[in-house]
C-alpha cells in the first residue's frame, strides 16, 4: 500500500515554514494523543503517522530529499524511519517537548493514569569506511563500540518527591479561586524513580562503560556522509523503563586509485598504445561488479568514451544502477628508436595520418555534454 504524502498527513503545503510545520504537527499530535483517545487504534495510527511526517519535514536535509524523491528517499535505512513507522518510545523521547504543558509534563502509559517520562539514553556516532566495491554490493561491518549500560545489581525505588507519578503538583490561591498546576518532577526528571543502590564502579546514574561488538548492515549505493541508524545501540539511560539511545553510523568513502565516482556512475581512464588505437585491441577491465572484456575498435580516437550500461553503482533510492564510463586515452611514446622515428617521419605527409574528422566525430566539449546528459 502506498504511503500517504507527509504534507497531506499534516495538512500543510510544501511552502510551509518550519514554524507552520511544527504548529501543524502539535495540533495533530494533541488531537490524536493516546491519553485523549484511550484504546483507539485508529487515533494511535494517525498519531504515529503525524510524528513520522514531522520527523522528516522538520529536518532541512531530510525534507529536501523527500521533496526530490518522495518516500523512496528513506528506503534502505537512509534516515527517517525507513518505511517502518515510529513507535511510541521514539515519539515521546524525540518530540516530547512539542506538547509543552498540554498533558501536564512527562509521558508514559497510554490511556491516562501515571505520566512517568521514559528517558532515552544519548546517541553515539561512529564512522565506517567503505570501498567502492563494498558500496556497490552492500556490506556487513562489525564495529567495537564503547557504550554506557546499566550496571548489574543496580536497583531503583519510587521517587520520594513525586511518589512515582513523575509530576509535582502545586496549588495556588488566586482571585479566581484555587489553581492547580503540574510540572515535571525536579528530582527524578519525570521518571518516577530514583536509584536505590548501585554496585562499586558504577557512576552516579548506575551506569558502567562496556565494549560491545555491533553488527552494521550497510545497504548498497550509500554515499559519502550518509548517516545510518542502528537502534538501541547507543548509551543506556538510568531507570527500569528507560530506553537506549541509537548508534549513528556515518559513511566515509575510501578513494579508489583508478576509479572515480560521479553519483551512480563510475569513470575509468584506459590508456592504449598508438598501435592498439590503429589496429584495434581487446582489453580486460575491472569494474565494481567484476571483470569485463571490451573491444577497442580499429581507428579509435583519443577521448572516445565507451559506456557499459548498468555496470556502475546502484541508487540507494531505488532508481536503477549507473553506468561504467571508459575514457580512451592514446599513449604517445616520448622516446623513439631511429627506425621508429624514420617510419613516422615518412608518415607525416601520408594521407591516412592526416587529421580528417568527419561530422560523426564529436568534439571534446560535445563528448562532455553527452556524458552529463
Amino acid at each position: 500500500m502506498a504511503k500517504q504524502d507527509y504534507y497531506e498527513v499534516l495538512g500543510i503545503s510544501k511552502s510551509s515554514s518550519p514554524a507552520e510545520i511544527k504548529k501543524a504537527y502539535r495540533k495533530m499530535a494533541i488531537k490524536y494523543h493516546p491519553d485523549k483517545n484511550p484504546d483507539n487504534k485508529d487515533a494511535e495510527e494517525k498519531f504515529k503517522k503525524a510524528a513520522e511526517a514531522y520527523e522528516v519535514l522538520s529536518d532541512e536535509n531530510k525534507k529536501a530529499r523527500y521533496d526530490q524523491y518522495g518516500h523512496a528517499a528513506f528506503e534502505g535505512g537512509q534516515g527517517g524511519f525507513g518505511g517502518g513507522g515510529m513507535n511510541m518510545d521514539d515519539i515521546f523521547s524525540q518530540f516530547g517537548d512539542i506538547f509543552g504543558g498540554a498533558f501536564g509534563g512527562g509521558f508514559s502509559g497510554f490511556g491516562g493514569g501515571s505520566r512517568q517520562a521514559r528517558v532515552k539514553g544519548s546517541n553515539l556516532r561512529i564512522r565506517v569506511k567503505l570501498t567502492l566495491n563494498e558500496i556497490a554490493s552492500g556490506a556487513e561491518k562489525k564495529a567495537k563500540v564503547r557504550r554506557k549500560v546499566q550496571a548489574n545489581g543496580v536497583t531503583y525505588k519510587t521517587c520520594p518527591t513525586c511518589n512515582g507519578t513523575g509530576q509535582q503538583t502545586r496549588i495556588t490561591n488566586t482571585i479566581l479561586g484555587r489553581m492547580q498546576t503540574s510540572t515535571t518532577c525536579s528530582t527524578c526528571q519525570g521518571t518516577g524513580e530514583v536509584i536505590g543502590s548501585k554496585p562499586n564502579g558504577a557512576d552516579a546514574q548506575g551506569l558502567v562503560v562496556t565494549e560491545e561488538t555491533v553488527t552494521i548492515q550497510i545497504p548498497a549505493g550509500v554515499t559519502e556522509g550518509v548517516q545510518l541508524k542502528v537502534g538501541g545501540k547507543g548509551n543506556e539511560a538510568p531507570g527500569k523503563n528507560s530506553i537506549a539511545g541509537d548508534l549513528l553510523v556515518v559513511i566515509e568513502e575510501i578513494p579508489d586509485e583508478k576509479l572515480k565516482r560521479e553519483g551512480t556512475n563510475i569513470h575509468y581512464d584506459l590508456y592504449i598504445s598508438i598501435s592498439e588505437a590503429i589496429l584495434g585491441a581487446s582489453k580486460e577491465i575491472k569494474t565494481v561488479s567484476g571483470k569485463v572484456k571490451i573491444k577497442v575498435d580499429a581507428g579509435t580516437q583519443s577521448g572516445k568514451i565507451l559506456r557499459l550500461r548498468g555496470k556502475g553503482l546502484p541508487s540507494i533510492e531505488g532508481y536503477g544502477t549507473g553506468d561504467f564510463l571508459i575514457h580512451i586515452n592514446i599513449w604517445t611514446p616520448q622516446e623513439l628508436t631511429r627506425e621508429q622515428r624514420q617510419f613516422f617521419e615518412k608518415m607525416l605527409d601520408d594521407e591516412n595520418f592526416r587529421p580528417s574528422p568527419n561530422t560523426s566525430d564529436k568534439s571534446f566539449f560535445e563528448k562532455v555534454k553527452d556524458m552529463f546528459s
